[in-house]
């Protein structure tokens, strides 16, 4: 089987969905109207059979299968453990999103009056994206099975994780449609720089979140990926969310939960940037 450098998965002009691959760290997400070498399936780019010319028409969430949950770790940063005044866990709480979580790059966050009336708030967190199916993995084997990393905002509406909303768990507070904004690319295991990069989100461009990876996180993605797979199947292709730093609104002045009109920017070194407007229906 063939690599990738830097995945990107988009609609065409004509509603067809390809993928590309960047080949180069230093390039962004092709625009709306590019037009690019791409593949019709994610087996085709890696064995790069029957390549097409296409026209970007919109960015989609950089997964080679969609409709799949989306598995989420929470306190994993020292820094967000403290801010929370929270102890470090012996291992990673983890809860799901639904598949109907998932937001593409780029697309509106329509939130009901019911969810925009419930804190809702930002997640920067580092993404790592499974290669193949796993059970029962050591960390050993689960360095093997993390196909690449992106970026995602684990959304959440903070009023449901409060003690006397929550019942002690998280689901219900991050489960709503289009909680979970992915992309724009998918940097491949091998190219992305772990031990450098960095992570920043800003609302209206005033900087909320900024970490490092490494020194503040607390489980590794291979000991996150070797822990939710004792007993449990993980399909190839899962999206993992690996928690966030300090800096989050429930934990900094309440007006700065999310509003009708925010704007909310991720980025991480080499993989880019990730918008998505908040929008209140009417």
């Amino acid at each position: 089987m063939g690599s990738f450098t830097k995945l990107v998965r988009f609609k065409s002009d004509n509603d067809t969905v390809y993928y590309t691959d960047l080949g180069d760290l230093s390039l962004e997400a092709p625009a709306p109207g590019s037009q690019v070498t791409a593949y019709i399936s994610f087996e085709d780019l890696l064995s790069k059979r029957d390549s097409e010319t296409a026209t970007v028409k919109e960015l989609l969430a950089p997964l080679p299968q969609d409709g799949l949950p989306i598995y989420c770790v929470g306190l994993n940063y020292k820094s967000h453990a403290a801010e929370a005044k929270f102890e470090v866990s012996d291992a990673p709480p983890l809860w799901v999103k639904p598949a109907a979580a998932l937001a593409n790059p780029g697309q509106d966050i329509v939130l009901n009056k019911y969810c925009a009336a419930s804190l809702p708030d930002y997640e920067a967190e580092l993404v790592f994206v499974t290669s193949k199916t796993c059970k029962d993995i050591s960390e050993s084997e689960a360095e093997d099975a993390i196909l690449g990393y992106t970026i995602g905002n684990d959304l959440s509406c903070r009023l449901f994780q409060m003690p006397k909303q929550s019942g002690g768990q998280f689901y219900y507070a991050k489960a709503f449609d289009n909680f979970a904004p992915i992309g724009p690319t998918l940097v491949s295991k091998a190219a992305f720089p772990f031990s450098t990069a960095t992570m920043a989100l800003t609302v209206n461009g005033e900087q909320r979140q900024q970490a490092k990876f490494e020194g503040d996180l607390v489980f590794s993605p291979a000991k996150i990926l070797s822990y939710m797979s004792q007993g449990t199947t993980i399909p190839a292709y899962t999206a993992v969310m690996t928690g966030t730093p300090s800096g989050v609104g429930a934990f900094m002045d309440p007006k700065q939960f999310l509003k009708h009109g925010d704007e909310v920017r991720i980025s991480i070194t080499s993989v880019g940037e990730l918008k998505n407007k908040i929008i209140v229906a009417e």
